[in-house]
């Protein structure tokens, strides 16, 4: 059995990414927990909607997350959009305080060219907590995209999202979409990239690079044999 960890921005990024290879290893007797490092609604102000926003994506993520069989999920209190704010330092402290507890071989997280500034400062937190230290967890570490963030970055960034891990997802593909549903408020309708059609079509076309039916697409950022 492994112990994963997801260290996503903000619910739904989760689902977006990796969604259907966490269901995945739910289905392989794998161990399986998501950590959110911000709330994801935030950063749309302090108006008297804020809280009723704020509860209704955390149900919105619990609901996802069952959909998907993972129960362990960890809700981060970092500014939303804005966690550049915020010392790294803080940020990677957050995660390990996580890691410490889960221990994890496994760690998903966003690719560090997202355009989105809190996904990649995900990436760099999550390099920070698992330096490779000497009795430490040494996890192989894998970054996913997100549609309506990795796609949007400038190419003068020079940090395409380059695949070079595939997890076939073709049992898993409907589940990941019925997941994605339960955060409703925040898909959009087709052409959108971050509509149900965008996500079906993203997954075929990572399926058929590789020869099936469905997959999802990730950049291997380290591994410790």
């Amino acid at each position: 059995m492994s112990r994963v960890l997801v260290v996503a921005a903000h619910p739904d990024d989760e689902v977006l990414g990796c969604g259907g290879t966490l269901a995945r290893h739910v289905e392989a007797g794998d161990s399986v927990a998501v950590m959110f490092l911000t709330d994801g609604v935030g950063a749309r102000g302090n108006s008297p909607e804020a809280e009723p926003a704020r509860r209704a994506r955390e149900a919105s993520a619990r609901a996802a997350l069952s959909i998907l069989g993972v129960c362990e999920i960890v809700f981060g209190n970092l500014p939303d959009n804005q966690i550049d704010s915020v010392p790294l330092l803080r940020v990677a402290q957050a995660v390990e305080a996580v890691a410490r507890e889960r221990q994890p071989d496994l760690v998903y997280t966003h690719h560090i060219g997202d355009l989105n500034v809190d996904h990649r400062l995900a990436h760099q937190a999550v390099l920070t907590a698992f330096r490779p230290q000497p009795g430490q967890a040494r996890p192989t570490i894998l970054a996913f995209e997100t549609a309506s963030s990795t796609e949007w970055q400038s190419v003068a960034a020079g940090l395409a999202f380059q695949p070079n891990w595939f997890e076939p997802i073709e049992g898993q593909l409907e589940r990941k979409l019925d997941s994605l549903k339960a955060y409703g408020q925040e898909m959009r309708p087709w052409p959108h990239a971050r509509s149900l059609t965008a996500v079906e079509h993203l997954a075929r076309w990572r399926g058929a690079t590789i020869g099936c039916a469905a997959a999802e697409a990730f950049m291997l950022v380290r591994r410790i044999g």
